[in-house]
């Protein structure tokens, strides 16, 4: 389990940040539409790349859009992204390669 901070203070690293991010993607159908949106994510920049711009900018409509709808449905918690954007962004990619390299469970 993490270790709740007290109010007010913030996690000093990326590294401190990251279990607390995994404790709050305990539930595994959060887990899987994060992945599944971040894996959307990627295919809207390459129809950017390859088809039209415009992609470019339902990228980050969809990436939130799956993230808030695990943490608000499935998960019920908020999601750290409005606390910590760097760090969270950060957090789901490393937790999207983990998942998608096998070294977590999807």
């Amino acid at each position: 389990m993490t270790q709740s901070l007290p109010p007010g203070e913030r996690y000093p690293s990326f590294e401190a940040f990251y279990p607390y991010y995994i404790h709050e993607h305990s539930n595994r159908t959060c887990r899987r539409i994060h992945v599944v949106g971040s894996a959307l994510v990627i295919g809207a920049a390459l129809l950017g790349l390859l088809v039209n711009v415009w992609w470019f900018a339902a990228m980050p409509l969809i990436g939130y859009g799956f993230a808030w709808v695990g943490h608000f449905f499935f998960e019920k918690n908020r999601p750290a992204t409005f606390k910590y954007p760097l760090w969270s962004l950060m957090g789901d990619w490393r937790m999207f390669f983990e998942t998608v390299s096998g070294r977590r469970r999807f």
